[in-house]
């Protein structure tokens, strides 16, 4: 039997308030194994962990119970105070008793019961609990970072900095990502490429720094410090050592109608081309689709035309295996489909279109050279109507529930730009709320407003309706006013919600990252480990974890680098000792353990078992400890029961259920 100790958090009021905590120190302190129970006003202060240091010292104490908040909080915090007093930490038990009890119930007596079936349980787990050991795992100095937008290039270039290798993979053509497809930035209206394309030069330039881009992840195994990655390098069939980005196989392709990506389908590429001007590599991709070669085996004019011998129609796809030590998730986003939302007539109407659509069509290198025009006719809009939240903040099915965030500010500076360069355009926005919660953003949009003359209507659009004579007839409401709008606009703008990219359930199933219903990625913690994911050597850079801007962005592909840093620069990881162990008297070889682990972890090896005097080589499952990360599979899969997790063994769940059962 174990000498326990027994220590009850107040958390303040958080649990106090609810909880009796006087009454769990008094019933736990009947528990067996139980020699000394106490309370404090905040246990996982100094103060309160001292007492936990004197306790286990004085009173010889070979087990604790913390009744306090999350694991996830302070149990490491309880775990370093335990090993400090000569505990071995893995003897230290943590039974949460805030947010299972305090922060769900209101009744004092119905909270407090379950606040001593909880220590109960605990201190029934503890009695059974074995010191543990963690081993060691090395850690290789190299990073991952899968996406190439401006938050996959700041964090490599931060890891890089630092002095370790960093390779990034990007799916497209070339870095940049949603940024590059920018015309002005808001809330300065600083040049999108003017600040992007030296930090692409930057990224491209530096030592530590590979790129692979026209690649993606295909298969990732390991764990945190040692991850093996297997990336797919797409057959760009274009030699990137020979070509000089001269462009010449681009204007001589006689298969020049393809709807361009970059500019969102509203202009046209050829089938060998370069995304944009200041792409990076500057080295044209052929779209095996559309080019007649692959198609008929007949034309090879950019063949005939390269100097230099670089189009190779035989190139084939190429993987590349290698070793990470932390991998940053930076894979961005895209705008909704806006199939749903057919009275905004955007299927039926080239004049409605999306706001990303509006930035290609004012950017300089657009498809119309910077002229906004109606893509219906070619002329000159008078009357621009923009409307706002379209499938964002939705209560239906169609739309997602968040807020996209970066809307309100990017559509206030499409409607100054536009004010700026037509200042004969009228310009009507319709909004629910404006959300301007940035520094300077509330400022910039009152510009808007004030001096640029944005006419701003708290409302909603009904309808869009397309007219005989090509213009388009909106109706909407005025919630201010409380009247009902007919308006004929010449351009529609809808400000489409932002969703991750459709890539990110794949990687998130690769990495066994945590994702959202709205299939953003899920931070460990959202307010102490922001861009950690919950899986160990995973971090998170941009919008792949939620809507946010690019000051935000920025911001948080530097802080998953320091978080990348700070395990790169570690030689050595102590690995979890709660690991799978097989009893080989109990095991029939049947192989579904190592069907279901999701680590790799458990082979199978011919051994010589002695049961119960018979020898024999029978097939056993071998875990290997280094890979194994306690997930638990294995043991609740193995038909045999040979399977078990040390420190969460089956006597030990058991123990807790019979605990709580009394």
């Amino acid at each position: 039997m174990q000498k326990i100790g027994v220590f009850v958090c107040h958390c303040g009021t958080n649990i106090a308030g609810t909880v009796d905590v006087k009454k769990v120190v008094e019933m736990a302190a009947k528990e067996p194994g139980v020699v000394h129970a106490e309370d404090y006003q905040y246990m996982c202060s100094e103060a309160g962990q001292s007492k936990i240091i004197a306790a286990i010292q004085e009173k010889g104490l070979t087990g604790v119970v913390v009744c306090s908040c999350s694991p996830r909080m302070h149990e490491a915090t309880f775990r370093k105070a335990a090993e400090k007093a000569g505990l071995n930490p893995y003897m230290v038990e943590i039974a949460n008793i805030r947010e299972h009890c305090s922060w769900i119930h209101k009744d004092m007596q119905e909270a407090t019961e379950k606040a001593v079936i909880l220590a109960r349980a605990a201190i029934a787990k503890v009695n059974l609990n074995a010191p543990l050991k963690a081993g060691e795992s090395r850690v290789t100095k190299r990073a991952l970072v899968i996406g190439g937008g401006i938050a996959g290039i700041q964090s490599a270039l931060d890891i890089a900095d630092a002095g370790y290798e960093v390779d990034i993979v990007e799916k497209t053509p070339s870095i940049g990502g949603r940024m590059s497809q920018l015309d002005k930035t808001f809330p300065t209206l600083d040049c999108s490429a003017c600040i992007l394309t030296p930090k692409m030069v930057e990224a491209a330039a530096h030592e530590k720094i590979h790129i692979y881009t026209f690649s993606e992840v295909e298969k990732v195994s390991g764990f945190v410090g040692d991850f093996t990655v297997d990336i797919r390098k797409k057959a760009r069939s274009v030699d990137m050592d020979k070509c000089t980005g001269c462009g010449v196989c681009s204007e001589k392709c006689p298969s020049k109608k393809n709807p361009s990506e970059f500019n969102r389908g509203l202009g046209n590429r050829s089938a060998i081309y370069i995304p944009f001007a200041q792409a990076i590599p500057n080295v044209p991709v052929i779209d095996r689709e559309q080019c007649i070669k692959f198609k008929t085996g007949k034309c090879g004019a950019c063949s005939k035309v390269c100097q230099a011998g670089a189009i190779d129609y035989e190139q084939q796809d190429e993987i590349v295996t290698q070793k990470y030590g932390a991998i940053v998730v930076a894979t961005g986003f895209d705008m909704i489909k806006l199939d749903k939302y057919d009275e905004y007539a955007y299927s039926q109407s080239k004049d409605v279109i999306t706001s990303l659509e509006l930035e290609r069509l004012m950017n300089a290198a657009g498809p119309t050279g910077g002229h906004l025009e109606r893509l219906s006719d070619g002329r000159a809009p008078k009357n621009i109507v923009f409307v706002q939240c379209v499938g964002s903040r939705c209560a239906d099915e169609r739309g997602k529930s968040y807020c996209s965030k970066i809307c309100c500010m990017y559509t206030a500076k499409h409607a100054m730009l536009i004010r700026d360069k037509y200042p004969d355009t009228n310009v009507t926005v319709f909004y629910i709320d404006v959300r301007t919660p940035g520094k300077n953003f509330d400022e910039f949009y009152r510009r808007a407003v004030e001096d640029y003359g944005v006419n701003y209507v708290k409302g909603q659009v009904g309808k869009v309706l397309p007219q005989p004579d090509g213009s388009l007839l909106v109706q909407a409401s005025d919630l201010l006013d409380n009247r009902q709008i007919k308006m004929e606009a010449d351009l529609v703008v809808l400000a489409a919600a932002i969703e991750p990219n459709p890539d990110v359930r794949r990687i998130a199933t690769m990495l066994t990252a945590s994702i959202d219903t709205n299939n953003f990625l899920t931070e460990a913690h959202a307010k102490l480990r922001p861009v950690e994911s919950p899986t160990a050597g995973i971090f998170l850079s941009g919008v792949c974890q939620g809507p946010k801007d690019i000051p935000e962005t920025v911001a948080q592909a530097g802080a998953a680098a320091v978080k990348a840093i700070g395990l790169l620069a570690k030689d050595k990881l102590l690995t979890n000792p709660c690991t799978a162990q097989s009893d080989e008297l109990l095991c029939n070889g049947c192989s579904q353990c190592a069907n279901v682990c999701p680590y790799g972890a458990i082979s199978y090896e011919e051994k010589l078992v002695n049961d119960h005097g018979i020898r024999e080589t029978r097939r056993v499952a071998v875990v290997n400890n280094a890979l194994c990360q306690g997930c638990g599979a294995c043991t609740v899969t193995c038909p045999s029961g040979a399977m078990d997790l040390q420190g969460f063994s089956n006597r030990q769940i058991i123990s807790e259920v019979d605990a709580i059962c009394r």
